[in-house]
């Protein structure tokens, strides 16, 4: 029984590993982003942006500092804070650059929250919402 067990045991191991490995780098096969492939793609993501402020200044962001709603940040669901973004209004062609301070949009179908500095800046405060596109900035 004790052998059978630690068999058991090994066998599933062994499994684990080899659903976790994978050996495509395409993201759309991985599920994942890697730094890499992130940095050398052209438009990081499309979607709608959303701004948030209100009720938020000065309170502590995901990352432990504390939000400025006019200064140059957003929220991401999962790129490192640090990192910085150019974000394009697809609709009108204004574009700004922000650094991820934050985890968000909690709102389905959006892909990032921006602070009101560069909602105000991109045209976007008055609609709530804009089409974007994000560039990395290295």
């Amino acid at each position: 029984m004790k052998n059978i067990l630690a068999r058991a045991s090994i066998l599933t191991s062994l499994l684990f590993v080899a659903a976790c490995n994978t050996t495509s780098t395409d993201p759309s096969v991985t599920g994942s982003l890697s730094q890499n492939k992130v940095a050398s793609t052209a438009s990081l993501q499309k979607g709608t942006a959303s701004w948030y402020g209100p009720g938020f200044h000065g309170r502590r962001t995901a990352s432990g500092e504390r939000f400025n709603s006019g200064a140059m940040t957003a929220a991401h669901r999962y790129l490192p804070f640090g990192t910085r973004l150019r974000v394009v209004n697809e609709k009108n062609g204004r574009s700004v650059v922000v650094r991820v301070n934050d985890r968000g949009p909690f709102t389905r179908n959006r892909i990032i929250d921006l602070a009101k500095g560069p909602a105000q800046e991109l045209g976007l405060t008055s609609t709530g919402t804009a089409y974007v596109s994000l560039h990395r900035v290295e």
